[in-house]
């Protein structure tokens, strides 16, 4: 981008996910605008739920990208805009889609899992839930990955696996206050009833089962964080930038089990310079 020019994109990304702007310094200059854009699309698809007051209207939205993505979108079609010329998110994934020849495909999927997100059904196991994760934040791994370099993003599948299912499970604990102010549960019901934990308990904030089953969700998080962390280690360094953000789900579930029921209510952070410093060991070890 020339000159002092302001990005729309990264300008969302630093606003809604701190965590992705934050690794987008550690990415070559030249492919950053298109990480920005491509990470504001997920923050668009993964706020739609916030902007409705019904599943019929997010599922409409989330097929108005599916359309922009897949270049049938008219350009008298209006959200927030019109089209894909008058949405700077939609122009820039598109035009960042067509230079790294991205697969449309992945855009799909990521869009059908994300219906999820407009209704309350409850997620039915484990295995829905990183279904869920694989189509989501694992496939955002991918595709960054591809943006950075698309030799090595060849050389990911299982590591972007293990890595997307740590950081959403804990993404879904760090939200659960506002999943729960709308009724939502992520949590998988296997992983509450192995907990002794009902969806109504957890909505409801009752302390010792909401406790035993964040618990059991940290413990199935970490699974999977420690196989993305040794797998990592092959990972090649020029897409490295594109975990990251995942590689944050361990001391993220580190402070959710100190919190214990306590994320009901307020879920932890980590800093920003310790962040920094953990992209920096990341991207050097």
């Amino acid at each position: 981008m020339a000159g002092n020019e302001r990005d729309p994109c990264r300008d969302l990304v630093e606003t809604d996910d701190r965590d992705r702007a934050l690794s987008l310094v550690f990415a070559p200059e030249a492919a950053r605008a298109d990480l920005a854009a491509l990470y504001a699309f997920n923050v668009e698809v993964a706020r739609v739920r916030d902007q409705i007051s019904q599943p019929l209207p997010g599922e409409i939205r989330l097929q108005w990208w599916r359309d922009v993505i897949g270049g049938t979108a008219a350009e008298e079609e209006d959200v927030g805009g019109g089209g894909e010329a008058g949405h700077p998110v939609a122009s820039r994934l598109v035009e960042a889609i067509a230079r790294h020849r991205l697969p449309v495909a992945a855009f799909d999927r990521m869009l059908e899992a994300r219906i999820f997100d407009v209704y309350d059904d409850p997620m039915p196991s484990h295995e829905h839930f990183e279904a869920y994760a694989g189509e989501t934040a694992s496939t955002l791994i991918v595709l960054a990955a591809t943006i950075l370099s698309p030799s090595g993003a060849d050389r990911i599948a299982d590591a972007a696996g293990h890595a997307g299912g740590a950081q959403t499970a804990a993404g879904v604990l760090r939200l659960l206050p506002i999943h729960r102010a709308r009724g939502q549960v992520y949590l998988p019901a296997d992983i509450l009833a192995a907990a002794g934990c009902t969806a109504p308990q957890l909505l409801a904030g009752e302390v010792e089962p909401s406790g035993r089953a964040i618990a059991a969700m940290v413990a199935y998080g970490r699974e999977h964080a420690a196989k993305a962390r040794a797998l990592f280690a092959d990972v090649p360094r020029e897409v490295r930038a594109a975990f990251l953000p995942a590689l944050l789900a361990a001391p993220y579930l580190d402070r959710i089990e100190r919190a214990g029921a306590g994320v009901l209510r307020q879920p932890p952070d980590l800093s920003a310079p310790r962040k920094a410093f953990q992209f920096w060991r990341w991207m050097r070890g």
